[in-house]
């Protein structure tokens, strides 16, 4: 049996899934969460059962700080039922979505989800679940190659994941008396279905992005959860409050 366990939000799909089963190869139990597919989640926690970990699936929106509190309890109740434990290793604030945001048509509503989901969200998070994290822990932050380039639309949303690299540093200096890591991982385009999909179903999308990155291709979910799990590891033990790009050099 494992001696740690990981939560991973977001992990029923893309990037998080694709942590969670790295995360699984390094022989760490998994309690993933997902916002509306449950039967998503559930395939993801066979898959991950099936490399011989424990794993269990929990629903949670990132954006809805006010539902934290439960869901810490909750977290830990189900530590106690299924791990037969009471805290964290390591912690993967993956959950998000996108939005494009364009000056003349962007709205209130679309800053404020973008906002919660992908700054607020991670911070209250990590508030609610700091007591839960063992000493000597992991956290990372998803952070996005968009922090560093600017993409045209994504104002809104590149410019949150900057104040999620700060953010990172400053959760880091915060947590590093408790030997907490905190680390921010930034993928470039990935064949996911996050914004609609483009970068894994639109050729033409893909080829001019992959023409514009040093290694010449687009990536993929596994080139970015093993690094994940690498980062969360016992490997990375003197990195933190750390940006690190997996963009196959996008845009260098």
């Amino acid at each position: 049996m494992s001696d740690r366990i990981a939560l991973v939000t977001g992990g029923n799909r893309g990037l998080g899934r694709s942590t969670a089963l790295a995360l699984a190869e390094d022989g760490v139990d998994v309690v993933l969460t997902y916002r509306s597919n449950a039967t998503e989640a559930d395939d993801v926690v066979t898959e991950l059962e099936k490399t011989g970990v424990r794993a269990a699936a929990l629903r949670l929106d990132v954006g809805e700080v006010d539902g934290f509190p439960a869901f810490a309890e909750e977290l830990r109740t189900l530590l106690g039922r299924t791990f037969g434990r009471n805290r964290i290793d390591h912690l993967v604030n993956n959950g998000g979505h996108a939005a494009q945001t364009r000056l003349g048509t962007t709205t209130v509503e679309d800053v404020d989800r973008l906002y919660a989901v992908h700054f607020k969200g991670p911070y209250f998070l990590t508030q609610a679940l700091a007591g839960l994290i063992s000493d000597g822990g992991s956290i990372v932050n998803l952070s996005s190659g968009l922090s560093r380039f600017a993409g045209d639309g994504w104002s809104v949303y590149g410019s949150l994941k900057a104040g999620v690299d700060q953010l990172t540093r400053y959760l880091a200096t915060e947590l590093g008396p408790r030997g907490i890591r905190v680390n921010a991982v930034a993928p470039g385009p990935i064949a996911t279905d996050f914004g609609g999909g483009t970068m894994r179903d639109d050729d033409g999308a893909r080829a001019f992005m992959a023409s514009r990155a040093a290694l010449g291709r687009i990536g993929e979910p596994d080139d970015v959860g093993p690094l994940i799990a690498t980062v969360l590891s016992e490997r990375a033990r003197w990195v933190t409050g750390q940006r690190i790009e997996a963009s196959g050099g996008t845009l260098l």
